[in-house]
Formats: C-alpha cells, sequence, structure tokens
C-alpha cells in the first residue's frame, strides 16, 4: 500500500524550528511535501494574496523532503500546494504549525497555523493546527512530540464524522508533566487591547499593538483550563461562524 500524502505548512515561516519537529514527526507516517511562507507571517488569519503574484521556490531545508517555500500568506500557502505542487493528488492529511506561540479561545480567528489548516479542511482534506504555548524562538517541542505522533496517527486511521479540522494545543511542561489528551471547546476569551503611541525620527506618529488576554468563561470543558491543568488541549473546529441560537429572534426582521 502506498504511503499517505502529508502536506506540511505553517505561519512561523519555513526554517523556523516548529515546522522541522513536525516535518521530522510527519515523515515517520507518509510522504511529506512542505509548503510554507518564505517569512513570519503570524497574526494574518485567513489572508490571501490577490493584488500580486504568488512565488514559489523549491528549497532543500528538510532532508530528503520536497519543500517550497510561497512569498504569500498561510493559505496562499495551502492553495497553491493543492492547485499547483500536487495538483493531480490527493491529500491525506495537512498539519499546520508547530507553531511559536498559544492558538487557544479566540487566538484561532487570528491564527495563520488555524487558517491555513482550515483552508485544507474547505478542501475535503483532513486538517490539524498544533501550537505550543512557548513563543520563544528556542521553544522545546520534545515534550509533546510522543502526543503530536498520537493525534496524527488516530486522523490518518479514522474518518472525521462532522467537519475536517482539529485545533491542537500543547502547554509548556516537561513530558512528565503532561498529564494527556483532552477534547475541549473553544474558550470564550478575549483580548482586552490598546495601542501604545511613539514618534518616528522624521517627528510622525506610529501605533504598536498590545494588551492581554483575558478569559472570563469558567466552564471546566474549555481549552484553556485543559492548559492550566497539564493536558493538551483538541478543539473539533469548522468555518461555520453562523450564530444557530439567534436565528429564531431575528426572523420577526423579515415581516419589519
Amino acid at each position: 500500500m502506498s504511503k499517505p500524502l502529508i502536506l506540511v505548512t505553517n505561519d512561523d515561516g519555513i526554517v523556523a524550528p516548529g515546522i522541522r519537529a513536525l516535518v521530522e514527526i510527519a515523515s515517520e507516517m507518509g510522504e511529506v511535501v512542505v509548503v510554507a511562507p518564505d517569512s513570519p507571517q503570524s497574526g494574518k488569519g485567513h489572508g490571501i494574496t490577490i493584488h500580486d503574484p504568488l512565488r514559489l521556490k523549491k528549497v532543500n531545508v528538510f532532508e530528503g523532503i520536497e519543500a517550497w517555500e510561497c512569498s504569500g500568506t498561510p493559505v496562499d500557502c495551502v492553495k497553491l500546494a493543492k492547485h499547483v505542487v500536487l495538483k493531480d493528488r490527493k491529500i491525506d492529511l495537512c498539519v499546520s504549525g508547530i507553531n511559536h506561540g498559544s492558538n487557544a479561545s479566540i487566538n484561532i480567528i487570528y491564527s495563520g497555523t488555524l487558517s491555513a489548516a482550515m483552508e485544507a479542511a474547505l478542501e475535503g482534506i483532513k486538517s490539524i493546527g498544533f501550537s505550543l504555548d512557548d513563543f520563544s524562538f528556542d521553544a522545546d517541542f520534545r515534550p509533546g512530540t510522543p502526543w503530536i505522533r498520537k493525534i496524527m496517527q488516530y486522523t490518518l486511521a479514522h474518518p472525521f464524522e462532522s467537519g475536517n479540522l482539529l485545533n491542537v494545543n500543547i502547554p509548556k511542561l516537561p513530558a512528565d508533566k503532561l498529564h494527556g489528551l483532552r477534547i475541549c471547546r473553544q474558550a470564550d476569551g478575549r483580548w482586552v487591547e490598546k495601542f501604545v503611541e511613539g514618534r518616528d525620527p522624521s517627528g510622525q506618529a506610529y501605533y504598536w499593538l498590545s494588551g492581554v488576554f483575558v478569559n472570563s468563561d469558567k466552564s471546566e470543558d474549555t481549552d484553556i483550563l485543559a492548559l492550566q491543568n497539564g493536558f493538551i488541549s483538541i478543539v473539533p473546529s469548522m468555518h461555520d461562524l453562523t450564530n444557530y441560537e439567534a436565528m429564531g429572534s431575528l426572523k420577526e426582521m423579515e415581516d419589519f
């Protein structure tokens, strides 16, 4: 039997340590093709490039692995992977990451890591976004490696009943402090933001986004609580943003 075809991408850029860790894991269980941004693209969400040409360059970044760097966003990478690099082939799994930093709760909206995986899911490809709650460039991905391997193996072996996307977040803990996996819902947290104002050398004002994450969701089934308790959180996610509970009360608008 042929090996499964696994597409690997990210938003931290093709030379980030996190994607190297993910490529090593993926190469144990299938044929790996990498299409990733040529520079960091964190916070780009589901952005696509429509006003500028996109460029693909084959690179020798991972020994024995076909890899391409893309001038666009993480979503651009997935689109080019499907329609150009792998246009005549079925992709069995898309994995994105391992992101340097958490993508739990509301962060999924802004995350290039999860948007890349979501784009693949929109194309009917089983997809996983992996993130480690450590923003440092030299983050240690080894404690989470066995769990990432298990999640990928399970995903390849089982059909998804509804949707095709998993948002996986790993706490920054040593291996003996990781307690296992938890299937969760997305916590109802948010960013309380502010802009720090400064002046450039010419005296013109500039603004730098800052803020703190606030989680007022105290329920026991959220991804934030799982991470705080030493568990790897897995949130089944989807692109449908419809607020179904609000549809009933808004029906009266049709006759307003």
